[in-house]
């Protein structure tokens, strides 16, 4: 079964008198323990792609299911049910709460989305600081930890509910080069280890390379000979 299914996807914004159309009429598959890459030049309409999956952003036409629900069909109440309960996010620039310590950031989700009881909060959190490599970290805030060590914590946060499919929008574009690869690399252990499907937004070639399948969007379309598998 798939885990994502579009057909004949369609997003179109008012801009002023114009309408701008972001995705055109875009087909794509990915399957459950996927790594997939999202790839194009600015304004391609990759984020966009990546935004209708999480329940940001609504589809104009076309349907979009993931995890076997029509997503496209959900008000906003429902898709933000539905984001919080079944994904997870990581941002190019980390998004984590400054006041908060790297053990806090990661309890975040299950405090105020899905309210975990306290021991389920602290056995999840310790299990996954220790399978980023964060455990000697746990206390310190964001100003006190490394571009890569942030991005560890945004892994941990996103895997936090158990969640199966997490988009990572340009994770690594705020790292230097050793960094980005351990953070890919954390993420395709983790991958193998919770069978959580990775979809990304990406100009990095880095990612591209590690990606299982790629697909190409240029003008809000899809070009041809994309959405191969890459070995």
């Amino acid at each position: 079964m798939n885990l994502i299914c579009a057909e004949k996807l369609d997003k179109t914004y008012r801009a002023g008198d114009v309408d701008v159309h972001a995705v055109q009429s875009v087909d794509f598959v990915i399957e459950p323990a996927s790594f997939v890459a999202f790839v194009g030049p600015s304004g391609s309409g990759k984020s966009t792609v990546l935004n209708m999956i999480g329940c940001l952003d609504r589809p104009t036409s076309g349907t979009l299911t993931v995890m076997g629900t029509d997503v496209s069909t959900l008000d906003r109440n429902a898709s933000a049910r539905f984001r919080g309960q079944n994904i997870g996010f990581i941002f190019q620039d980390f998004n984590l709460i400054p006041v908060l310590t790297a053990y806090e950031n990661i309890e975040y989700p299950l405090i105020m989305v899905q309210e975990w009881p306290a021991a389920a909060r602290a056995k999840r959190i310790t299990e996954l600081l220790a399978a980023v490599g964060m455990s000697d970290q746990a206390h310190k805030r964001p100003d006190q930890l490394s571009g890569g060590q942030k991005q560890r914590v945004a892994v941990a946060r996103a895997l936090v509910a158990n969640t199966k499919l997490v988009l990572a929008d340009e994770p690594t574009a705020n790292l230097d080069h050793d960094s980005a690869y351990r953070i890919i690399g954390l993420m395709k252990k983790m991958r193998d280890e919770f069978g959580t499907t990775f979809v990304f937004s990406t100009h990095d070639p880095k990612i591209m390379r590690e990606a299982e399948l790629t697909y190409a969007l240029e003008d809000g379309r899809l070009q041809l000979g994309t959405g191969g598998n890459h070995v």
